[in-house]
């Protein structure tokens, strides 16, 4: 783990649990394209960088979720880089406790104000075309998070960040995080219509061609709508909806399981109903889902 991988003539990843990108500007500096999950996670980037004698320009973050932001607070106060992200993402980068207030529809408890959702503030600034490093080009990915980008650069290399999941992840986990699924969906029709001598996605291999991938991450989205659907032949209420498909699909229920996946069901049920495959009925006090 934080093994740095070559894959082109500049440019690298390191091997994380979120992949971090490493682009060389030029002899001495370095750019980061996201920063890991923690403070831990600076350290090794750092560690990484001082064996090698590189500085830290900057680090680009793709979108504000915990695990790739966590290690923006140490790396800047180790080495004065600037940090960038893109739209609404600056503003959860600069006050983090947006993520699991977002998340949990209010303020969070105990139990999600941890690193896994909280992330430290970092100081960050608006991520725009002159803000790249010469030869970078931004890709808007929204779908998974309100404004995530991923970045082509100049050795056509593409950071994918979290934009579709590894195959194993989501036959083990199936449910993934999906902030707008419509936009989600365009986005990987977006991706698969691709082109670059390298993919990088934050959460799976790194392929000359991530066509296929994109398609079963696609596949999975429309499965799981199938299945909520089905489930709401009769009017049911949101925390049914969401008891049923972890027993269907054997997740556990936790509180970071509850806001993740509560969340994306919402968000479904949000596309669902906006696409005219839902209603929403109010009954005896309660909001119920069916299908139209």
């Amino acid at each position: 783990m934080y093994e740095l991988i070559q894959i082109s003539e500049h440019d690298y990843y390191i091997q994380s649990p979120a992949k971090i990108g490493l682009v060389r500007l030029n002899d001495t500096e370095v750019c980061l394209i996201d920063s890991g999950n923690d403070k831990d996670a600076g350290r090794r980037v750092r560690k990484l960088l001082d064996e090698r004698g590189w500085k830290l320009k900057a680090i680009y973050n793709t979108h504000s979720n915990a695990d790739h932001i966590g290690g923006n607070k140490y790396l800047q106060a180790q080495t004065g880089c600037r940090i960038f992200a893109p739209g609404i993402e600056c503003a959860f980068t600069s006050y983090p406790i947006l993520e699991p207030a977002f998340l949990y529809g209010g303020y969070p408890c105990k139990d999600l104000r941890h690193k896994f959702l909280l992330a430290q503030e970092s100081s960050a600034e608006a991520l725009t075309a002159e803000a790249l490093p010469e030869g970078f080009s931004l890709i808007p990915l929204p779908g998974h998070f309100f404004d995530m980008a991923g970045f082509r650069t100049p050795d056509d290399t593409v950071y994918l960040a979290d934009c579709l999941s590894s195959r194993e992840t989501l036959e083990k986990y199936r449910i993934g995080f999906i902030y707008d699924v419509g936009a989600y969906l365009d986005t990987l029709e977006m991706v698969k219509t691709l082109k670059a001598r390298i993919f990088v996605p934050a959460h799976a291999e790194a392929a000359e061609d991530i066509t296929e991938l994109a398609q079963y991450n696609i596949d999975t989205v429309h499965e799981i709508a199938e299945k909520i659907v089905d489930l709401c032949q009769a009017p049911l209420g949101f925390e049914t909806i969401l008891q049923r498909l972890f027993t269907e699909y054997g997740l556990v229920m936790n509180f970071e399981q509850y806001v993740l996946v509560g969340s994306t069901v919402r968000s479904y049920l949000a596309w669902l109903k906006d696409t005219g495959r839902l209603n929403a009925v109010f009954e005896k006090n309660q909001l119920l889902w069916k299908q139209s």
